[in-house]
Parts: C-alpha cells; sequence; structure tokens
C-alpha cells in the first residue's frame, strides 16, 4: 500500500476528485479545499494498492500535477482491516504484483549522487581489495565488493539507455570512468609503496596468487556470473528484494579487477594488468546491457499484461 499526497490546483482538483473515484485500488481519498500553501491549492491524499499503482500514477500526470509541483509517494507499512485476503494473495506460489514504476525509477536514481563520497568509498573498496589480493584473502575481497556503490552508477546509465536520457546515462559513465580512475591510480602507489618498503607478502612474491588469478583471468564462467548478476539486479530493483541485490554486489568483479589492474602495474606484472582491465570492462558492459535490456524487457511485458 503506498499512501500518496500532492497539492492540486483548484481548477483540476474535481477532475483528480473523480479519477480517483473510480481508480481501482485507490482509498482513503482526502480532498481539503485551499488548504495547502507553497504551492497555493487543494491538498489531496489517498492510499493506493501496489498492483494498480502504476495507471493511477500516469493519470496525475496526464493531469500535469507533476510539472510546477511535487507529488510525494511514501510506502505504509501496515494497514489494518476487516477484508479477507485475495485469493492471488494466498498459496505457495502467489501472483507477481507488477512493479511501481515510479518507485523503481526513484531508487535508481537516488544511487545515482555521484558526490564526492561515490569516489571515496570507490576508492577505498579498491584499497580494501588491493590488500586482499596481496594477502590472497577473499574475505577482503568480498567486503570491497561490498563496499564498491559502482553499481548505483551502472544501473543509473542502463536507465539513462531505456529512457532515451542522453545526459542521465553520460553522467554515470563518467562517474565510472572517473572512479575506476582514481581508484586504478591509488592502488597503483599503494602497491608502489607496499614493494618499496619491502613488505610484500612473501607467497605473493613467490607467484602464489590464487586470489588474483581468480581476477585476472576472465573466461566464459565469467560472462555466465556478469549475465547472472545483471538479471538479479534488475529483479532485486523490480520487485525490492534486497538481500538478492547484495549478493549482486558480491557476485560481480569490477572493484577487485580494478584493483588488480593498480597492484599488477605497481609489480610490473603487465600480463594480469591487460587481464584485469578486461574482466573489469565485459562486467560493466555486460551489467549495463543485461540491466537495459531487463527494465525495457518487463516494462514490456507488464505493459502487455496490464492491458
Amino acid at each position: 500500500m503506498l499512501h500518496v499526497r500532492v497539492v492540486s490546483p483548484a481548477a483540476l482538483t474535481e477532475r483528480l476528485a473523480d479519477r480517483l473515484a473510480v481508480a481501482p485500488g485507490v482509498q482513503n481519498v482526502m480532498v481539503q479545499p485551499g488548504a495547502a500553501r507553497r504551492p497555493d491549492g487543494d491538498a489531496v491524499q489517498f492510499d493506493v494498492r501496489d498492483g494498480t499503482a502504476n495507471p493511477v500514477f500516469e493519470a496525475l500526470r496526464e493531469l500535469g500535477l507533476d510539472r510546477d509541483r511535487v507529488i510525494c509517494v511514501e510506502r505504509v507499512d501496515a494497514t489494518l482491516t476487516g477484508q479477507g485476503v485475495a485469493a492471488a494473495d494466498r498459496g505457495v506460489l502467489r501472483q507477481e504484483t507488477a512493479p511501481i514504476w515510479e518507485m523503481v525509477d526513484a531508487v535508481i536514481r537516488q544511487g545515482e549522487a555521484y558526490a564526492p563520497s561515490f569516489y571515496a568509498l570507490l576508492t577505498a573498496a579498491g584499497l580494501i581489495g588491493a590488500v586482499g589480493i596481496l594477502t590472497n584473502s577473499q574475505i577482503l575481497i568480498v567486503g570491497a565488493m561490498v563496499v564498491g556503490p559502482e553499481y548505483n552508477a551502472i544501473m543509473g546509465v542502463a536507465l539513462g539507455i531505456t529512457k532515451r536520457n542522453r545526459a542521465e546515462a553520460q553522467d554515470g559513465l563518467l562517474a565510472l570512468c572517473g572512479g575506476f580512475l582514481a581508484a586504478i591510480t591509488v592502488t597503483l602507489l599503494f602497491g608502489l609503496a607496499v614493494r618499496a618498503s619491502g613488505k610484500t607478502p612473501v607467497p605473493f612474491l613467490h607467484g602464489v596468487r590464487p586470489v588474483a588469478d581468480l581476477i585476472n583471468t576472465p573466461n566464459v564462467f565469467s560472462v555466465i556470473v556478469a549475465v547472472l548478476a545483471g538479471v538479479v539486479g534488475v529483479v532485486s530493483l523490480t520487485e525490492s528484494r534486497a538481500n538478492a541485490l547484495i549478493g549482486v554486489f558480491i557476485s560481480v568483479t569490477t572493484i577487485p579487477a580494478a584493483a588488480s589492474v593498480g597492484l599488477s602495474i605497481a609489480y610490473s606484472s603487465w600480463g594480469e594488468a591487460g587481464g584485469s582491465m578486461v574482466q573489469l570492462l565485459l562486467n560493466v558492459i555486460l551489467l549495463i546491457v543485461v540491466g537495459a535490456a531487463g527494465l525495457s524487457s518487463q516494462r514490456a511485458i507488464w505493459r502487455r499484461r496490464s492491458s
């Protein structure tokens, strides 16, 4: 259930109320004439069920209520009702509910905050990954994957492609390029400092690098994992499954690959640096392509089912 608040111009309030009165899934409609300020107008509030929210939001846009004012949407944690649960909402195999596209877009765009903290987290994740490679610690590699915020930018690019918003896609690509370049540069300097200090772990110096070998040798399994991670990422966003999204962070080899590039250059391992760069580009490109294709196909499927 969603709770919606909007300020309606007096000339549009009657049309809005009429649409809400006949819209399926809309409840608790409240209209307070002249109660709103900044902007002035009528305060309108209502609740709407998730499965019927998309047509309602489309109606609000058709009336132009999103042009000069803000439509606020918040999720209701619980509802108290004496009505029985519909058969489609019971059982071990329930019917899927259509994603609320306004909410999906909002979640993705919320992650498109390319502030200094975005680049700082990407750089810190790269350093954690570098330590994991040097010490052959898979735990640190997983930690670096979780810390890295790059998937937000990747989905921002995918959303920009599906919406044909060149500026949005371009901003995401520039953020990814700048963030990974910063992570590689800092990791390179870190590797040079460790090498100069003589503190490099002995197994790493002797070529015992099982963690690095997994990262810098892309193969068909790298493609399979990247594609599956992209699919899971799109489904987790559209179906609001946060636990699955965490699994995506741990599955994609982006931050570890960037860390491996910088570290390999620091130790003059040019072959490993090249393999890691291929791994990085492979994962980023596949995640963008699968993300854009997944969002577009889901919209098309649900549009057809709704019609």
